[in-house]
């Protein structure tokens, strides 16, 4: 074998010098022979006798030297290995099929498998997989557990092509093959130090009593201060189960403390305190209710306060009785299953009315847009505000795109022979080159920025004001100068006529303004079917008194023979699931408003005994409008939220995009059983 070992590299330069040293001597002897031929000769046989010597001291040596140089590269590779199998690092060879090929001590400790394992490393570790060995990198690292310890697992690649170019002393053939090493660090520990540091960390909280006046009123005197301990109580006993300090900061707000370790706790329980404190009774006639605001994991104990802070006004905003968790970009709601509870007192009312009106004040015009495909209740909240700028002698215009059968009859009621601009109602880019920073953008029936007419508008001013009756979501209109969200209110309208009562002394409606707010309210509530309240009757009473007839507003909101035999073709075709629950499609062809031909359709089914919610879909422009009801029994406003919609309890929606009809009621089906194993709807 030594005979057949050529060296090479540096190793055979070295070797190689004797006869290197020959061949430069008997170049040199040519200059010789030019100058004497005698000496020429001589240092020719000098040249002869050291190149015969030279090979035959290199002939003989070449097998001892070669011998000793395998046998030191023997000697070494022999300590390497068993420096590395001593390695306290494990350390495992892997050939590229991921099959173990070597595996030293350390290895074979954690593992408990010895050298003559020789099958896939994904057996050992699944997460290590065939695939992402063989993919083309050359070092990485991945996480892996093995019993109860857990490793950050270093790869590295190596090719037999890289060995040679290393130990280039040898002439010996490779093939383009690679091996794959994997050192195996034990951070079980780091993990658990990581965790704990985690847990440990302070979650900020806020409690409040949503109805706390209310509820005092509905008792005898003697008894408020009991009622006041029992909820105190019930506070301060939940949030100590989860060593939590609790510290009442207002006769119906509470701070509270706690580490991160113990919310996976509570939103397990899904925030059970928000049950247990209903139960409190001391002659109340009205439940009490909590809303409770979490903030965590911000930079900083201030950041996790304003989370917090962020988190209850979202709860309060979505009509109270919930839990709101933020962890910076995320929110994740609990509770908000019962109705909200209405406040009979209007001092707020009169409070965002004088506010408005300062407002409004000081702005050149005032721009007022609802939301896309606007319907009666946008556009009679739109002609309220717009009333309210009139009065103060400020220029309004409405923003319509593309105005539908059901909101033509009102637009048609303001023309330039009523008294009205031709530029009360102007679409997107006129509104655009209308705005200016010190325009007053006025929204109204949504609280979405995505589901404006124009939410270029917002961007454009720095005044703007919101009043809309939807619960709040994760999506809001950013820094409102003004923002008036009740979601107990039945309507945008009713808002609206509550306000107008408030802005300025002697105002007074014109019939046909009238009118049009009132069809909003009567749409909105199913005819006073639905989400009725005593200021629902109270706002109507005052445009009844403002001069809006009821025969007029039938007349105006009435629907062709197309639109009927859509309704009555979508609840013909229903779909009655799990006993309960409704589903049908309403047909939008020859429709000009298919999706309120929907809402329509779903109030309809739940005319029918048994049906406790209905789910009405319409495919229009593109999308799946997905138009939900219900009576009491189910919350659909939360069923919507699960497919990035919402609304009411008893009235939601969603809109659905990239899904044919099918897939969408595959969608609700799905989201129903859901709900119904983890117990969020009955």
């Amino acid at each position: 074998m030594n005979n057949k070992i050529k060296f090479k590299g540096r190793l055979g330069v070295f070797f190689n010098w004797p006869i290197i040293i020959a061949l430069v001597l008997a170049m040199l002897n040519v200059g010789v022979y030019v100058y004497d031929i005698k000496s020429g000769v001589f240092v020719s046989i000098f040249i002869v006798i050291y190149a015969v010597s030279t090979a035959i001291v290199y002939a003989i040596n070449t097998q001892y030297i070669a011998r000793e140089v395998v046998g030191f590269a023997t000697q070494y590779s022999t300590v390497q290995k068993k420096l590395l199998n001593e390695f306290e690092i494990p350390y495992v060879l892997l050939d590229s099929a991921g099959k173990v090929m070597w595996l030293n001590e350390k290895f074979g400790e954690i593992t408990g498998v010895d050298k003559k394992y020789h099958k896939s490393i994904t057996s050992l570790f699944p997460t290590i997989t065939k695939e992402f060995l063989q993919k083309n990198i050359k070092a990485t690292e991945v996480e892996a557990s093995f019993g109860e310890k857990e490793y950050r697992v270093a790869i590295h690649r190596v090719t037999f092509e890289s060995m040679m170019e290393e130990k280039n002393n040898f002439d010996v053939d490779a093939e383009n093959e690679y091996m794959i090493a994997l050192y195996f660090f034990d951070e079980t520990e780091l993990n658990e130090y990581k965790l704990a540091n985690i847990e440990q960390k302070q979650v900020a909280a806020l409690v409040y009593i949503d109805n706390y006046d209310e509820a005092l009123e509905s008792i005898e005197d003697v008894k408020r201060s009991l009622l006041t301990a029992l909820i105190d109580r019930k506070v301060s006993q939940y949030f100590s189960n989860v060593d939590g300090l609790v510290r009442k900061i207002e006769k119906d707000k509470y701070f509270v403390v706690f580490k991160y370790k113990y919310l996976h706790q509570l939103e397990e329980d899904k925030f059970s305190i928000l049950e247990d404190v209903k139960t409190v009774k001391v002659g109340n006639e009205m439940a009490v209710t909590l809303s409770i605001g979490v903030g965590l994991k911000g930079d900083s104990y201030n950041d996790n306060y304003a989370y917090a802070r962020s988190a209850i006004d979202l709860a309060l905003g979505r009509g109270g009785d919930q839990a709101v968790v933020k962890v910076k970009g995320l929110i994740h709601y609990y509770g908000g299953k019962t109705e909200q509870v209405e406040r009979n007192t209007r001092v707020k009312a009169r409070v965002k009315a004088l506010a408005l009106r300062e407002i409004m004040e000081g702005r050149d015009n005032v721009v007022i847009m609802g939301h896309s495909i606007s319907d009666v209740d946008s556009i009679g909240a739109g002609i309220g505000i717009y009333c309210a700028a009139k009065v103060l002698g400020k220029k309004a215009q409405i923003v319509v795109n593309d105005p539908t059968s059901s909101v033509k009859p009102l637009i048609d009621c303001f023309t330039e022979e009523n008294g009205y601009p031709e530029d009360m109602f102007i679409d997107s880019e006129t509104a655009i080159d209308m705005t200016s920073r010190n325009t007053l953008v006025m929204v109204v029936d949504t609280n979405k920025p995505s589901y404006t007419e124009c939410p270029e508008l917002l961007r454009k001013t720095d005044y703007i004001c919101v009043f809309d009756h939807h619960r709040q979501g994760s999506e809001v209109i950013e820094n409102p100068v003004l923002s008036y969200i009740e979601p107990y209110a039945s309507s945008a309208c009713e808002m609206v006529a509550e306000v107008l009562q408030y802005f300025q002394e002697g105002f007074k409606l014109e019939a046909r303004e009238a009118d049009c707010i009132y069809a909003g309210i009567l749409i909105d509530t199913n005819n006073f079917m639905t989400k009725t309240g005593v200021r629902t009757f109270e706002a109507a009473a005052y445009l009844r008194r403002s001069g809006a007839e009821v025969t007029r507003v039938r007349k105006m909101i009435r629907n062709d023979m197309a639109a009927y035999k859509a309704r009555a073709e979508a609840v013909r075709s229903a779909e009655v699931y799990r006993n309960a629950f409704a589903i049908s499609v309403c047909p939008a062809e020859d429709l000009q408003s298919p999706t309120i031909v929907g809402a329509q359709a779903a109030n309809e089914l739940l005319n029918v005994i048994g049906i406790k919610a209905s789910f009405v879909l319409t495919e229009y422009n593109g999308k799946i409008f997905v138009s939900a009801r219900s009576i009491d029994e189910i919350n659909v406003q939360i069923i919507m939220e699960r497919l990035g919609g919402g609304g009411h309890l008893n009235v939601a929606g969603a809109q659905l995009v990239d899904c044919t009809i099918d897939s969408a009621k595959r969608i609700i089906k799905d989201t129903l059983e859901e709900m119904l194993r983890e117990g969020d709807i009955e």
